[in-house]
Protein backbone atom coordinates (compact mmCIF):
# COMPACT_ATOMS: atom_id res chain seq x y z
CA UNK A 1 0.00 0.00 0.00
CA UNK A 2 2.77 2.08 0.58
CA UNK A 3 4.33 1.86 -2.45
CA UNK A 4 1.89 3.60 -4.35
CA UNK A 5 0.14 6.26 -0.90
CA UNK A 6 1.14 7.55 1.39
CA UNK A 7 0.58 7.08 5.13
CA UNK A 8 -1.83 9.64 6.08
CA UNK A 9 -2.19 9.17 9.26
CA UNK A 10 1.76 9.83 9.60
CA UNK A 11 1.21 12.70 7.81
CA UNK A 12 -1.89 13.98 10.20
CA UNK A 13 0.31 12.60 13.49
CA UNK A 14 3.04 14.82 12.65
CA UNK A 15 1.62 18.27 11.20
CA UNK A 16 -0.75 17.59 14.61
CA UNK A 17 1.98 18.12 16.65
CA UNK A 18 3.98 21.21 14.52
CA UNK A 19 0.25 23.29 14.81
CA UNK A 20 0.84 22.90 18.79
CA UNK A 21 3.48 25.62 18.09
CA UNK A 22 0.68 27.76 16.81
CA UNK A 23 -1.46 27.16 19.29
CA UNK A 24 1.17 28.18 21.63
CA UNK A 25 1.89 31.33 19.34
CA UNK A 26 -1.75 32.13 19.55
CA UNK A 27 -2.11 31.31 23.88
CA UNK A 28 0.93 33.19 24.70
CA UNK A 29 0.41 36.55 22.93
CA UNK A 30 -3.32 36.63 23.82
CA UNK A 31 -2.80 35.88 27.73
CA UNK A 32 -2.22 39.10 28.34
CA UNK A 33 -5.77 40.63 27.41
CA UNK A 34 -7.14 38.65 30.73
CA UNK A 35 -3.98 39.19 32.97
CA UNK A 36 -3.33 42.96 32.23
CA UNK A 37 -5.40 44.75 34.44
CA UNK A 38 -4.78 42.92 37.46
CA UNK A 39 -0.69 42.91 36.40
CA UNK A 40 -1.35 46.65 36.33
CA UNK A 41 -2.80 46.97 39.48
CA UNK A 42 -0.26 45.02 41.16
CA UNK A 43 2.84 47.05 40.22
CA UNK A 44 0.76 50.35 41.15
CA UNK A 45 0.96 49.10 44.38
CA UNK A 46 5.05 49.05 44.37
CA UNK A 47 6.55 51.94 46.59
CA UNK A 48 10.02 52.17 44.68
CA UNK A 49 8.91 53.80 41.02
CA UNK A 50 5.49 55.10 39.62
CA UNK A 51 4.18 52.73 37.27
CA UNK A 52 2.97 54.41 34.35
CA UNK A 53 0.90 54.07 31.36
CA UNK A 54 3.60 54.11 29.24
CA UNK A 55 5.48 51.17 31.72
CA UNK A 56 1.79 49.17 31.34
CA UNK A 57 1.97 49.64 27.79
CA UNK A 58 5.60 48.73 27.48
CA UNK A 59 4.93 45.67 29.59
CA UNK A 60 1.87 44.22 27.47
CA UNK A 61 4.39 44.72 24.27
CA UNK A 62 7.36 43.20 25.77
CA UNK A 63 6.88 39.92 24.83
CA UNK A 64 6.79 41.21 21.00
CA UNK A 65 10.07 42.29 21.43
CA UNK A 66 11.33 38.39 22.02
CA UNK A 67 8.85 38.02 18.85
CA UNK A 68 11.12 40.32 16.68
CA UNK A 69 14.16 39.13 17.94
CA UNK A 70 12.94 35.12 17.49
CA UNK A 71 11.78 35.47 14.51
CA UNK A 72 15.03 37.46 13.25
CA UNK A 73 17.25 34.55 14.12
CA UNK A 74 14.87 32.00 13.18
CA UNK A 75 16.69 31.31 9.62
CA UNK A 76 19.99 30.61 11.20
CA UNK A 77 18.36 28.55 13.95
CA UNK A 78 16.50 26.65 11.00
CA UNK A 79 19.67 26.26 8.60
CA UNK A 80 21.83 24.94 11.17
CA UNK A 81 20.08 23.53 13.90
CA UNK A 82 17.70 22.53 11.62
CA UNK A 83 13.73 23.29 11.59
CA UNK A 84 12.92 20.04 14.52
CA UNK A 85 15.53 20.97 16.87
CA UNK A 86 14.61 24.63 16.23
CA UNK A 87 10.88 24.44 17.48
CA UNK A 88 12.30 22.02 20.17
CA UNK A 89 14.30 25.37 21.42
CA UNK A 90 10.90 27.47 21.46
CA UNK A 91 8.79 24.61 23.56
CA UNK A 92 11.47 25.00 26.62
CA UNK A 93 11.66 28.93 25.90
CA UNK A 94 7.53 28.74 26.33
CA UNK A 95 7.87 26.55 29.29
CA UNK A 96 10.35 28.67 31.03
CA UNK A 97 8.62 31.71 30.13
CA UNK A 98 5.01 30.51 31.60
CA UNK A 99 6.67 29.61 35.02
CA UNK A 100 8.61 32.86 35.22
CA UNK A 101 5.97 35.18 34.24
CA UNK A 102 3.68 33.50 37.19
CA UNK A 103 6.90 34.16 39.81
CA UNK A 104 8.82 36.25 38.59
CA UNK A 105 10.40 36.94 42.22
CA UNK A 106 11.58 32.96 41.89
CA UNK A 107 15.01 33.13 44.12
CA UNK A 108 15.80 37.03 43.97
CA UNK A 109 12.50 38.40 45.23
CA UNK A 110 10.24 39.11 47.85
CA UNK A 111 7.25 37.16 46.54
CA UNK A 112 3.91 39.45 46.39
CA UNK A 113 6.37 42.75 46.75
CA UNK A 114 6.49 45.05 43.58
CA UNK A 115 9.24 46.89 42.63
CA UNK A 116 11.12 48.21 39.54
CA UNK A 117 13.79 45.57 39.62
CA UNK A 118 10.45 42.69 39.32
CA UNK A 119 9.19 44.76 37.11
CA UNK A 120 12.49 44.21 34.93
CA UNK A 121 12.72 40.47 35.36
CA UNK A 122 8.55 39.87 34.85
CA UNK A 123 9.78 41.89 31.33
CA UNK A 124 12.52 39.28 30.74
CA UNK A 125 10.61 36.54 31.26
CA UNK A 126 7.99 37.68 28.94
CA UNK A 127 10.91 38.45 26.40
CA UNK A 128 11.95 34.72 26.77
CA UNK A 129 8.15 33.75 25.40
CA UNK A 130 8.33 35.97 22.85
CA UNK A 131 11.75 34.62 21.25
CA UNK A 132 10.19 30.96 21.04
CA UNK A 133 6.71 32.65 19.42
CA UNK A 134 8.84 34.69 17.10
CA UNK A 135 10.65 31.46 16.46
CA UNK A 136 7.42 28.97 16.13
CA UNK A 137 6.04 31.98 13.89
CA UNK A 138 8.53 31.51 11.35
CA UNK A 139 9.56 28.08 11.68
CA UNK A 140 5.88 25.87 12.30
CA UNK A 141 4.20 27.31 8.71
CA UNK A 142 7.71 26.32 7.30
CA UNK A 143 7.89 22.66 8.95
CA UNK A 144 4.41 21.93 7.56
CA UNK A 145 5.06 23.44 4.17
CA UNK A 146 7.75 21.39 3.79
CA UNK A 147 6.64 17.71 5.04
CA UNK A 148 3.08 18.36 2.92
CA UNK A 149 2.11 17.37 -0.33
CA UNK A 150 1.67 20.30 -2.81
CA UNK A 151 -2.33 19.37 -3.15
CA UNK A 152 -2.73 19.81 0.08
CA UNK A 153 -0.38 21.87 1.39
CA UNK A 154 -2.09 25.35 1.67
CA UNK A 155 -4.77 23.47 3.85
CA UNK A 156 -2.76 22.15 6.51
CA UNK A 157 -0.40 25.09 6.74
CA UNK A 158 -4.02 27.21 7.34
CA UNK A 159 -4.55 24.47 10.06
CA UNK A 160 -1.49 26.36 11.65
CA UNK A 161 -3.88 29.58 11.79
CA UNK A 162 -6.41 27.98 13.00
CA UNK A 163 -4.17 26.32 16.21
CA UNK A 164 -3.05 30.18 16.84
CA UNK A 165 -6.95 31.74 17.02
CA UNK A 166 -7.57 28.65 19.00
CA UNK A 167 -5.10 29.19 21.45
CA UNK A 168 -6.52 32.63 21.53
CA UNK A 169 -9.38 31.22 22.48
CA UNK A 170 -8.43 28.50 24.69
CA UNK A 171 -6.63 31.97 26.70
CA UNK A 172 -9.81 33.72 26.70
CA UNK A 173 -11.72 30.83 28.33
CA UNK A 174 -8.70 29.90 30.13
CA UNK A 175 -8.75 33.16 31.74
CA UNK A 176 -12.49 33.73 32.10
CA UNK A 177 -12.44 30.46 34.46
CA UNK A 178 -9.59 31.67 35.95
CA UNK A 179 -11.44 34.84 37.35
CA UNK A 180 -14.50 32.82 38.14
CA UNK A 181 -16.19 34.84 40.95
CA UNK A 182 -13.24 37.52 41.08
CA UNK A 183 -13.61 40.86 39.33
CA UNK A 184 -10.80 42.68 37.47
CA UNK A 185 -9.64 46.23 39.28
CA UNK A 186 -10.90 48.96 38.80
CA UNK A 187 -8.47 51.51 37.95
CA UNK A 188 -8.57 55.27 37.82
CA UNK A 189 -6.52 57.88 36.34
CA UNK A 190 -5.26 60.48 38.07
CA UNK A 191 -4.04 62.83 35.39
CA UNK A 192 -0.38 62.92 33.29
CA UNK A 193 -0.28 58.88 32.62
CA UNK A 194 -0.45 57.56 36.55
CA UNK A 195 -3.35 55.42 37.81
CA UNK A 196 -4.67 54.54 40.91
CA UNK A 197 -6.22 51.35 41.95
CA UNK A 198 -10.15 52.54 43.44
CA UNK A 199 -10.70 51.09 47.21
CA UNK A 200 -12.54 47.62 47.30
CA UNK A 201 -11.14 46.06 44.27
CA UNK A 202 -10.84 42.63 44.74
CA UNK A 203 -7.24 41.84 46.27
CA UNK A 204 -7.65 38.30 44.78
CA UNK A 205 -6.75 39.22 40.92
CA UNK A 206 -4.37 41.64 42.14
CA UNK A 207 -2.07 39.72 43.96
CA UNK A 208 -2.68 36.01 42.35
CA UNK A 209 -5.06 35.72 39.32
CA UNK A 210 -2.90 37.32 36.93
CA UNK A 211 -0.19 34.84 37.96
CA UNK A 212 -2.55 31.77 36.98
CA UNK A 213 -3.27 33.43 33.95
CA UNK A 214 0.79 33.22 32.86
CA UNK A 215 1.29 30.24 34.18
CA UNK A 216 -1.39 27.85 32.70
CA UNK A 217 0.87 28.03 29.69
CA UNK A 218 2.98 26.00 31.35
CA UNK A 219 0.72 23.06 30.14
CA UNK A 220 0.78 23.01 26.50
CA UNK A 221 4.25 24.29 26.54
CA UNK A 222 5.57 21.00 28.64
CA UNK A 223 3.91 18.86 26.19
CA UNK A 224 4.66 20.75 22.85
CA UNK A 225 8.35 20.38 23.50
CA UNK A 226 7.87 16.61 24.51
CA UNK A 227 6.17 15.65 21.57
CA UNK A 228 8.25 17.22 18.80
CA UNK A 229 11.08 15.18 20.05
CA UNK A 230 9.18 12.24 18.47
CA UNK A 231 8.57 13.72 15.09
CA UNK A 232 11.05 13.40 11.88
CA UNK A 233 13.21 16.41 10.40
CA UNK A 234 12.25 17.99 7.15
CA UNK A 235 13.03 15.93 3.83
CA UNK A 236 14.04 19.29 2.40
CA UNK A 237 16.30 19.69 5.07
CA UNK A 238 17.45 16.40 5.35
CA UNK A 239 18.66 17.32 1.39
CA UNK A 240 19.80 20.65 2.26
CA UNK A 241 22.48 18.76 4.80
CA UNK A 242 22.85 15.70 2.30
CA UNK A 243 21.18 13.08 4.20
CA UNK A 244 19.21 11.94 0.98
CA UNK A 245 18.34 8.20 2.20
CA UNK A 246 16.72 9.37 4.99
CA UNK A 247 14.82 12.25 3.04
CA UNK A 248 13.55 9.57 0.64
CA UNK A 249 12.68 7.68 4.10
CA UNK A 250 9.80 10.21 5.36
CA UNK A 251 8.58 11.09 1.62
CA UNK A 252 7.83 7.82 1.16
CA UNK A 253 5.85 7.68 4.53
CA UNK A 254 3.88 10.33 3.74
CA UNK A 255 3.89 10.55 -0.56
CA UNK A 256 4.24 6.49 -1.16
CA UNK A 257 7.58 5.14 -2.92
CA UNK A 258 7.12 6.36 -6.41
CA UNK A 259 5.82 9.47 -5.69
CA UNK A 260 9.08 10.13 -3.20
CA UNK A 261 11.68 9.37 -5.90
CA UNK A 262 10.18 11.97 -8.02
CA UNK A 263 9.82 14.42 -4.96
CA UNK A 264 13.59 13.71 -3.94
CA UNK A 265 14.82 14.63 -7.62
CA UNK A 266 12.93 17.36 -7.50
CA UNK A 267 14.50 18.74 -4.65
CA UNK A 268 17.87 17.61 -5.37
CA UNK A 269 17.58 19.57 -8.61
CA UNK A 270 17.00 22.83 -6.84
CA UNK A 271 19.05 22.50 -3.74
CA UNK A 272 22.16 22.27 -5.82
CA UNK A 273 23.67 24.37 -2.59
CA UNK A 274 22.63 24.51 0.53
CA UNK A 275 22.02 28.80 0.34
CA UNK A 276 21.70 31.06 -2.19
CA UNK A 277 22.21 34.65 -2.27
CA UNK A 278 19.09 36.61 -0.55
CA UNK A 279 18.33 38.91 -3.87
CA UNK A 280 19.32 35.03 -6.02
CA UNK A 281 15.75 35.45 -7.68
CA UNK A 282 15.09 38.91 -7.51
CA UNK A 283 13.94 41.82 -5.03
CA UNK A 284 10.16 41.63 -5.88
CA UNK A 285 9.97 38.29 -4.16
CA UNK A 286 11.52 39.47 -0.98
CA UNK A 287 9.41 42.27 -1.13
CA UNK A 288 6.06 40.51 -1.56
CA UNK A 289 6.75 38.36 1.41
CA UNK A 290 7.55 41.55 3.09
CA UNK A 291 4.84 43.08 2.40
CA UNK A 292 2.32 40.18 3.40
CA UNK A 293 3.62 40.26 6.57
CA UNK A 294 3.28 44.16 7.25
CA UNK A 295 -0.66 43.94 5.40
CA UNK A 296 -1.18 41.38 7.49
CA UNK A 297 -0.44 43.67 10.94
CA UNK A 298 -1.17 47.42 9.70
CA UNK A 299 -5.07 46.30 8.94
CA UNK A 300 -5.03 46.68 12.95
CA UNK A 301 -6.52 43.09 13.75
CA UNK A 302 -3.90 42.55 16.74
CA UNK A 303 -5.20 45.98 18.38
CA UNK A 304 -8.27 43.88 18.70
CA UNK A 305 -7.55 40.68 19.92
CA UNK A 306 -5.13 41.86 22.58
CA UNK A 307 -7.22 44.40 23.69
CA UNK A 308 -10.95 43.04 23.33
CA UNK A 309 -12.24 43.18 27.10
CA UNK A 310 -11.06 46.66 27.13
CA UNK A 311 -12.78 47.80 23.74
CA UNK A 312 -15.76 45.68 24.66
CA UNK A 313 -16.01 47.54 27.97
CA UNK A 314 -15.76 50.89 26.08
CA UNK A 315 -18.72 50.14 24.25
CA UNK A 316 -20.56 49.70 27.24
CA UNK A 317 -21.27 46.54 26.94
CA UNK A 318 -21.99 44.21 30.75
CA UNK A 319 -19.89 41.58 30.22
CA UNK A 320 -16.64 42.65 28.01
CA UNK A 321 -14.92 38.78 28.79
CA UNK A 322 -18.19 37.01 27.54
CA UNK A 323 -17.81 39.41 23.92
CA UNK A 324 -14.13 38.00 23.89
CA UNK A 325 -14.83 34.68 24.19
CA UNK A 326 -17.80 34.72 21.53
CA UNK A 327 -15.29 36.95 18.94
CA UNK A 328 -12.52 33.98 19.82
CA UNK A 329 -15.67 31.69 18.24
CA UNK A 330 -16.54 33.39 15.42
CA UNK A 331 -12.63 33.60 14.88
CA UNK A 332 -12.69 29.79 14.98
CA UNK A 333 -15.65 28.87 12.43
CA UNK A 334 -14.17 31.50 10.05
CA UNK A 335 -10.71 30.18 9.96
CA UNK A 336 -12.31 27.24 9.25
CA UNK A 337 -13.84 28.85 5.48
CA UNK A 338 -10.07 29.48 4.56
CA UNK A 339 -9.17 25.65 5.67
CA UNK A 340 -11.63 23.88 3.61
CA UNK A 341 -11.70 26.98 1.31
CA UNK A 342 -8.01 27.35 0.19
CA UNK A 343 -6.99 24.84 -2.39
CA UNK A 344 -10.46 25.00 -3.82
CA UNK A 345 -10.43 28.78 -4.56
CA UNK A 346 -6.75 29.68 -4.09
CA UNK A 347 -5.13 32.12 -2.38
CA UNK A 348 -5.71 35.59 -4.09
CA UNK A 349 -9.59 35.33 -4.25
CA UNK A 350 -9.43 34.78 -0.23
CA UNK A 351 -7.34 37.83 0.10
CA UNK A 352 -8.95 39.67 -1.65
CA UNK A 353 -12.64 39.00 -0.38
CA UNK A 354 -11.44 39.59 3.46
CA UNK A 355 -9.53 42.78 2.39
CA UNK A 356 -12.97 44.39 1.45
CA UNK A 357 -14.78 42.65 3.95
CA UNK A 358 -12.64 43.95 6.86
CA UNK A 359 -12.51 47.90 5.25
CA UNK A 360 -15.97 47.35 5.57
CA UNK A 361 -15.75 46.11 8.96
CA UNK A 362 -13.82 48.77 10.19
CA UNK A 363 -15.34 51.47 8.63
CA UNK A 364 -18.47 50.30 10.15
CA UNK A 365 -16.80 50.54 13.41
CA UNK A 366 -15.70 54.24 12.72
CA UNK A 367 -18.60 55.01 12.27
CA UNK A 368 -20.74 53.81 15.32
CA UNK A 369 -17.93 53.57 18.21
CA UNK A 370 -19.46 55.73 20.96
CA UNK A 371 -22.87 55.74 19.71
CA UNK A 372 -24.92 54.17 22.68
CA UNK A 373 -28.41 53.14 20.28
CA UNK A 374 -25.91 51.60 17.69
CA UNK A 375 -23.61 49.51 19.87
CA UNK A 376 -24.79 46.21 18.52
CA UNK A 377 -24.02 47.50 14.86
CA UNK A 378 -20.54 48.19 15.86
CA UNK A 379 -20.22 45.09 17.64
CA UNK A 380 -21.20 43.05 14.81
CA UNK A 381 -19.09 45.61 12.69
CA UNK A 382 -16.05 44.38 15.02
CA UNK A 383 -17.39 40.93 14.30
CA UNK A 384 -17.53 41.47 10.65
CA UNK A 385 -13.98 42.89 10.62
CA UNK A 386 -12.64 39.82 12.96
CA UNK A 387 -14.23 37.37 10.71
CA UNK A 388 -13.28 39.23 7.41
CA UNK A 389 -9.24 38.38 8.71
CA UNK A 390 -9.44 35.22 10.04
CA UNK A 391 -10.55 33.55 6.68
CA UNK A 392 -8.17 36.12 4.54
CA UNK A 393 -5.13 37.17 6.23
CA UNK A 394 -4.87 35.48 9.19
CA UNK A 395 -4.24 31.61 7.56
CA UNK A 396 -3.02 32.88 3.92
CA UNK A 397 -0.36 34.97 4.73
CA UNK A 398 1.12 32.13 6.47
CA UNK A 399 0.39 29.73 3.51
CA UNK A 400 2.01 32.19 1.17
CA UNK A 401 5.08 32.84 3.21
CA UNK A 402 5.62 29.61 3.93
CA UNK A 403 5.71 28.72 0.16
CA UNK A 404 6.49 31.63 -2.17
CA UNK A 405 10.22 31.62 -1.37
CA UNK A 406 12.72 29.42 -3.37
CA UNK A 407 14.02 26.34 -1.22
CA UNK A 408 17.51 27.77 -1.30
CA UNK A 409 16.43 31.49 0.65
CA UNK A 410 13.62 29.95 2.59
CA UNK A 411 15.20 29.81 5.73
CA UNK A 412 16.81 33.64 5.49
CA UNK A 413 13.87 35.12 3.59
CA UNK A 414 10.89 33.53 5.86
CA UNK A 415 13.07 35.07 8.73
CA UNK A 416 13.10 38.53 7.43
CA UNK A 417 9.29 38.47 6.37
CA UNK A 418 8.69 37.38 10.02
CA UNK A 419 10.92 39.85 11.78
CA UNK A 420 8.87 42.30 9.83
CA UNK A 421 5.27 41.17 10.41
CA UNK A 422 6.31 41.03 14.77
CA UNK A 423 8.10 44.49 14.08
CA UNK A 424 4.40 46.31 12.68
CA UNK A 425 2.73 44.09 15.27
CA UNK A 426 4.62 45.89 17.86
CA UNK A 427 3.60 49.31 16.08
CA UNK A 428 0.32 48.63 15.58
CA UNK A 429 -0.17 46.99 19.06
CA UNK A 430 1.66 50.03 21.11
CA UNK A 431 -0.28 53.07 19.03
CA UNK A 432 -3.22 51.55 19.11
CA UNK A 433 -4.40 52.99 22.67
CA UNK A 434 -2.61 56.72 22.18
CA UNK A 435 -4.43 56.76 18.73
CA UNK A 436 -7.69 55.31 20.24
CA UNK A 437 -8.13 58.23 22.71
CA UNK A 438 -7.40 60.93 20.88
CA UNK A 439 -9.98 63.90 21.34
CA UNK A 440 -10.03 67.56 19.81
CA UNK A 441 -11.96 70.33 21.05
CA UNK A 442 -14.87 69.53 19.00
CA UNK A 443 -14.91 65.64 19.03
CA UNK A 444 -14.32 64.10 22.02
CA UNK A 445 -14.49 60.66 19.78
CA UNK A 446 -12.17 61.68 17.12
CA UNK A 447 -9.52 58.93 18.07
CA UNK A 448 -12.70 56.56 17.79
CA UNK A 449 -12.85 56.72 13.89
CA UNK A 450 -9.76 57.88 12.64
CA UNK A 451 -8.42 55.07 14.09
CA UNK A 452 -10.56 52.53 12.64
CA UNK A 453 -11.08 54.90 9.98
CA UNK A 454 -7.46 54.38 9.24
CA UNK A 455 -7.35 50.44 9.45
CA UNK A 456 -10.13 50.74 7.34
CA UNK A 457 -7.94 52.49 4.62
CA UNK A 458 -5.04 50.13 4.84
CA UNK A 459 -7.35 46.98 4.01
CA UNK A 460 -8.27 48.57 1.11
CA UNK A 461 -4.77 48.98 0.06
CA UNK A 462 -4.09 45.83 1.05
CA UNK A 463 -6.36 44.43 -1.72
CA UNK A 464 -4.63 46.28 -4.19
CA UNK A 465 -1.32 45.21 -3.47
CA UNK A 466 -2.59 41.50 -3.56
CA UNK A 467 -4.45 41.99 -6.97
CA UNK A 468 -1.47 43.56 -8.50
CA UNK A 469 1.99 41.87 -7.18
CA UNK A 470 0.86 38.80 -5.13
CA UNK A 471 1.37 35.04 -7.71
CA UNK A 472 -1.21 32.24 -7.17
CA UNK A 473 0.77 29.27 -5.51
CA UNK A 474 -2.16 27.01 -5.70
CA UNK A 475 -1.31 23.82 -6.59
CA UNK A 476 2.49 24.70 -7.47
CA UNK A 477 4.98 22.66 -5.53
CA UNK A 478 7.78 24.51 -3.39
CA UNK A 479 10.37 23.56 -6.22
CA UNK A 480 8.06 25.53 -9.09
CA UNK A 481 8.94 28.76 -6.94
CA UNK A 482 12.43 28.67 -8.38
CA UNK A 483 11.00 28.89 -11.92
CA UNK A 484 8.19 31.27 -10.75
CA UNK A 485 10.38 33.86 -9.62
CA UNK A 486 13.20 33.09 -12.34
CA UNK A 487 10.57 33.93 -14.69
CA UNK A 488 9.38 37.13 -13.16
Amino acid sequence: MEKNKGNKGYLIGIVLVAVLGGLLFGYDTAVISGAEKGLQAFFIGADDFQYTDAMHGFTCASALIGCIIGSAVSGILASRLGRKRSLILAGVLFFISALGSMAPEFLFFEKGHPTFSLLIAFNIYRVIGGIGVGLASAICPMYIGEVAPSNIRGMLVSWNQFAIIFGQLVVYFVNFLILGEHTNPVIESIGQGVNTVVAGSDPWTIQTGWRYMFGSEAVPAGLFAFLICFVPETPRYLVMIGRNGRALGILSKINGREKAAQILQDIKDTITVRTEPMFTYGMLVIFVGIMLSVFQQVVGINAVLYYAPRIFHDMGMESPMVQTVIMGVVNILFTLVAIFTVEKLGRKPLLICGSIGMAIGAFGVALTFGNQSLNIVCMLSIMVYAASFMFSWGPICWVLIAEIFPNTIRGKAVAIAVAFQWIFNWIVSSSFVPMFNMQTAGDPNFGHWFTYGLYGVLCVVAAIFVWRLVPETKGKTLEDMNKLWKKA
